[in-house]
């Protein structure tokens, strides 16, 4: 499903936060990314959802080569991936139910039935009695599970999380885990950037670790 050939990612002044990563991931996988802040994690995230390009090397998803999508090309790749960034660009200006819905509208989805949905994620990341709240007045972990919920709601066939348990309280995260080990047993591909070994023991998968640039596979 995802493969990386000889892939670097090199930004301006010279910083190599991915040298020659050669990855396979197949569909269906649960995988985890470790190492050190600035080891690569983030970046190997933003170039399977062509948020970031490579600099050389091929980046595929599902046989496409996401490095040469066109920018009108890449929001429908994005259609059947979610996306739990740290940067969670909510939109401030639409409530916690009208953010969690945006992937349905976009998708064409009825809409009772894209409310119904949205509702039942919400509620789920603990957050249904401040559905019509305001994103700006909500915590940073309250935040955080409101980027998870919007990026389940879809059921997206890739799960693309960053730190997704980094600003959750022991409870929550171990919702928030359960939650992708759901979605993970009925076929979804997650790919999860973590410090959390919790997480990691309780949902098993293989585990990749990048250490400046450069991956390995850790045994189990």
């Amino acid at each position: 499903m995802i493969n990386f050939s000889q892939v670097t990612k090199r930004y301006p002044g010279g910083h190599e936060a991915l040298s020659a990563v050669n990855l396979s991931i197949e569909q269906g996988e649960l995988v985890f990314l470790i190492g050190h802040s600035g080891a690569g994690k983030s970046t190997l995230l933003k170039l399977i959802a062509a948020i970031e390009r490579p600099t050389s090397g091929m980046v595929t998803l599902s046989g496409q080569n996401v490095g040469r999508l066109t920018r009108l090309a890449v929001p429908y790749l994005r259609r059947n991936i979610g996306l739990v960034f740290q940067d969670h660009k909510l939109l401030f200006d639409r409530s916690v139910i009208d953010n969690v819905m945006l992937p349905l509208d976009i998708a064409g989805f009825d809409r009772r039935e894209a409310i119904k949905r949205a509702r039942a994620v919400i509620d789920k990341v603990g957050l249904l009695m401040r559905e019509k709240a305001n994103p700006v007045s909500l915590s940073g972990g309250e935040q955080q599970r409101l980027c998870i919920a919007r990026a389940l709601v879809s059921r997206p066939a890739l799960l693309l999380a960053d730190e997704p348990t980094g600003n959750l309280d022991a409870g929550y995260a171990a919702d928030i885990m359960a939650m992708f080990r759901d979605f993970h047993q009925v076929g979804t591909t997650l790919v999860i950037a973590t410090h959390d070994d919790r997480a990691i023991s309780a949902l098993g998968g293989r585990t990749l670790r990048l250490d400046h640039g450069r991956i390995e596979e850790v045994a189990a």
